[in-house]
């Protein structure tokens, strides 16, 4: 009895110290990926003089909102987050709808091609965004689209839509067809079916899609830098200002930051709990 006593005590000791090291591993995930966050919130509400110290505290020297307005007024600040607002809202309205239905078509319909679709889709996916920059950008002007928010939104759709629709896919491969069938059974159409049925079961894994999308086009600076002109400028772009005759201003700049992150944070917080289900509904199956 005492030797399965003291195995029982060895194997939850074991057990206790997993877990702590699994924690203490968490934390120091946790203080990397947060600490860049923590160090832009303190400059931006920190004196600009004590932002370019030598020496800088970790903690905050004093508490201020003059860099705020002095964000607002290096330059136009409402218009370049309404553009920015504008094209993500589109990007993330248009390819919902179009990966969606692409994303059905390939999940639950057998057609000649369709693995070299899905082949392909995940070849659109490896190929690095600067890469087709120039291709991109030739395009547009043919097109009458460069210097244009519809070009810019086009161009994020090349590169948003691919993940929309494997992403989706996986949701829809995980809702078993049974349910579409019994449905189409007690009387309701292959559309009805899919209104009734599949879209309330994948209503978490388009909102967890829409999520990823927004912040794509959001954050995307490279594409909206080299195909709009200063006057079309989006949010990302106008961060960039900040670095004038004078030098970079990084007070000023931390505040520019923090006033842009507040529409992801706040989207976030609408969204947390769908969120959530979506990231782990599709990961068992397809």
């Amino acid at each position: 009895m005492s030797t399965l006593a003291g195995a029982g005590r060895r194997k939850t000791t074991g057990r206790r110290t997993s877990r702590l090291g699994w924690n203490i591993l968490g934390l120091l995930v946790f203080v990397t990926a947060g600490f860049p966050l923590y160090w832009m919130l303190n400059t931006a509400f920190k004196p600009a003089k004590d932002a370019i110290d030598a020496d800088p505290s970790l903690l905050p020297t004093g508490i201020t909102l003059d860099n705020f307005t002095r964000a607002l007024d290096i330059a136009d600040f409402w218009g370049p987050v309404g553009r920015s607002m504008a094209v993500s809202l589109a990007v993330v309205v248009i390819g919902m709808v179009v990966g969606l239905l692409a994303a059905l078509a390939i999940s639950r319909f057998a057609f000649r091609g369709r693995k070299i679709v899905i082949v392909g889709i995940l070849a659109v996916q490896m190929v690095p965004l600067v890469a087709m920059i120039i291709p991109v950008f030739l395009l547009l002007n043919d097109l009458g689209q460069y210097d244009r928010l519809t070009g810019l939104i086009i161009t994020y759709l090349t590169f948003i839509l691919p993940f929309t629709v494997w992403t989706l896919r996986g949701f829809i491969v995980n809702i078993p067809k049974e349910l579409e069938e019994a449905a189409m059974v007690d009387g309701c159409s292959r559309t009805g079916a899919f209104l009734r049925v599949v879209f309330p079961l994948l209503a978490p894994g388009m909102v967890a899609t829409s999520v990823y999308a927004f912040i794509q086009a959001w954050n995307e600076y490279l594409y909206a830098l080299m195909l709009l002109s200063q006057k079309n400028q989006t949010a990302t772009v106008w961060l960039g200002n900040f670095t004038t005759k004078h030098g970079t201003e990084y007070a000023p700049m931390m505040a520019g930051a923090t006033m842009m992150a507040v529409p992801i944070v706040a989207l976030f917080l609408l969204v947390q709990r769908k969120m959530a289900a979506g990231l782990t509904a599709g990961a068992v199956k397809g």
